[in-house]
């Protein structure tokens, strides 16, 4: 069941989706469409999922179930997952690679680098310890809010340099 983000509890379980690259505005429109129908359609053990998909920056899916309505487990997770496959096969886009940054270049502008290039991209300057980073290991609406975007200094990635 489709449900607007500011009714989905700070407990509602979060994943979030990394593509590879950004969406064209016709990939928004068409996945984004895709992903409502998902949602609102989206079940656990034939209760309906009390459910949020949305994308961001052009480049990240994140879907949401509040899980005191219908615990989200199995089947239901399987079927998230068959639907993101489908659209990386659709769009040829890979929402898997976990081997990726992505960091804010601008407000709008979000820029990608391969984690191992990390002490490169901080040594040449094109990020710093300030840079905003997604930390797309979040995995309630609460941590989504709080600490999805974070400075590189207050992220995971922090241990890597």
């Amino acid at each position: 069941m489709l449900t607007p983000y500011h009714i989905m509890p700070d407990t509602a379980k979060v994943w979030v989706y990394q593509a590879n690259r950004s969406f064209t505005q016709e990939e928004v429109w068409d996945i984004s469409d895709i992903l409502e129908n998902f949602v609102d359609r989206w079940k656990s053990h034939q209760r309906d999922v009390k459910g949020f998909g949305a994308l961001y920056y052009r480049r990240f899916l994140v879907l949401m179930a509040d899980e005191a309505a219908a615990d989200v487990s199995g089947c239901s997770i399987d079927s998230s997952v068959k639907l993101i496959k489908e659209l990386e096969q659709a769009y040829d886009l890979n929402f898997f690679d976990r081997m990726k940054v992505c960091y804010k270049i601008t407000n709008d502008l979000i820029g990608s680098f391969p984690v191992n290039q990390l002490s490169d991209m901080l040594e040449s300057g094109k990020i710093n310890h300030d840079t905003i980073v997604f930390n797309n290991l979040v995995y309630t609406k609460k941590a989504f809010e709080e600490n999805w975007q974070v400075s590189l200094k207050n992220s995971p990635l922090t241990n890597l340099v």
